[in-house]
């Protein structure tokens, strides 16, 4: 079972009848990747049902170019327009901010829930390459302008709404909504009562370091597929919680692939080997970098990937178009990537010997066995 088959079952019940849980949290947090454009108001004021929201968006002509699970989204929002439990909320204060300058892709929705409170949804990564290099700037800069618009946002949503908040999102958009609640101001984050971090990343020393990050500790829920590597990335100091995804490798950061009982997601102990081995050998190799080694080890990857035009990763990742850009980059570039990739063969030799930990014997794969977790008690 996974999201759809959940609105199949729970769709004609309000949240009165079963309270909101981390599978509503997920499917909130997807609706910020829709482009709803000027269909929902930038404000409060002239909040639209997710209904009629829907029904014009559905009717527009489809484009999914540049866009990643366009099908599957589109599928969930027709679902959602039809079942009780979720197409009376409305969408309001559409933001969202695109700058290859400043190296920023940020967007966020609010969704008015229809109880006195309202879910503050972040966009993850879309497909662009100035949004993956904003992400890979996480590893060396403390603030990344997307967290800013995020604490921002959440900022200026509490000077115009009084209710409780709950805050959420899918990969950069888990972290968004994690950063921007620790540096959201002391009387917002009073009101916020959950905030979901669905396979995002880890975060920077200097947020770790902040006091509203320990003050939403305990209110902080991160979950993450069994080979999770995107909600591994960089440190947190919350516990996890494993889901089973059926799908493989990468493909787990997919949330259509995270399986669902009962009212919660189908849970297992822990990652797998895969997964630990591929943690330490980023860990490893970040710990072996500078924060300058960091940024000219991003901004020489991102070099080639941008070369000859492409600004979508599924065109910079074409073997042609790597195989032409490689030979065209200037000398001192190639020297970086060539150090790079010999840091990060040499961390996962360490890693591999290590058995995923640094050292010690090698670990074995206990991820096998699915707990049967109601996660709307987590």
């Amino acid at each position: 079972m996974n999201v759809f088959d959940y609105l199949d079952r729970r769709g004609e019940d309000s949240f009165a009848q079963i309270p909101p849980g981390a599978v509503d949290g997920l499917i909130l947090s997807l609706l910020s990747y829709i482009p709803f454009g000027g269909l929902v108001p930038a404000g409060l004021e002239g909040a639209v049902p997710l209904e009629r929201a829907a029904r014009q968006w559905l009717a527009l002509p489809g484009d999914c170019a540049g866009r990643v699970r366009c099908g599957e989204d589109r599928r969930l929002l027709r679902k959602l327009a039809g079942t009780p439990r979720f197409a009376r909320m409305e969408l309001a204060c559409a933001a969202g901010r695109f700058d290859p300058e400043e190296e920023s892709q940020f967007a966020a929705l609010a969704i008015l829930t229809g109880d006195g409170s309202a879910f503050l949804s972040f966009r993850g990564t879309d497909n662009t390459l100035v949004g993956w290099k904003e992400d890979f700037n996480m590893s060396f800069l403390e603030v990344v302008p997307a967290q800013k618009a995020a604490a921002e946002y959440v900022r200026k949503f509490c000077q115009r709404f009084p209710g409780p908040l709950t805050l959420g999102g899918h990969s950069k958009g888990g972290n968004l909504a994690a950063c921007a609640a620790a540096m959201a101001p002391a009387r917002c984050r009073d009101r916020v009562r959950t905030v979901y971090s669905f396979d995002g990343p880890g975060f920077s020393s200097a947020l770790l370091s902040r006091p509203g990050y320990w003050e939403m500790l305990t209110r902080l829920k991160t979950f993450i597929p069994q080979s999770s590597v995107v909600g591994l990335l960089l440190a947190r100091e919350e516990p996890y919680t494993v889901v089973y995804s059926d799908r493989a490798g990468l493909l787990q950061h997919d949330p259509y692939s995270w399986q669902v009982k009962g009212d919660g997601f189908l849970c297992l102990e822990e990652v797998t080997l895969g997964s630990r081995l591929v943690d330490r050998t980023l860990k490893d190799w970040l710990a072996g970098l500078t924060p300058e080694q960091r940024e000219e080890t991003v901004d020489a990857l991102f070099s080639l990937l941008a070369s000859g035009g492409a600004d979508r990763l599924d065109q910079a990742l074409r073997p042609q178009h790597l195989a032409a850009a490689l030979p065209a980059l200037p000398p001192e570039v190639q020297a970086t990537l060539a150090r790079s990739l010999g840091g990060l063969l040499r961390s996962g030799l360490r890693a591999v010997r290590g058995g995923g930990r640094g050292g010690g014997p090698p670990m074995q794969d206990t991820a096998s066995q699915p707990l049967y977790t109601d996660l709307r008690r987590v």
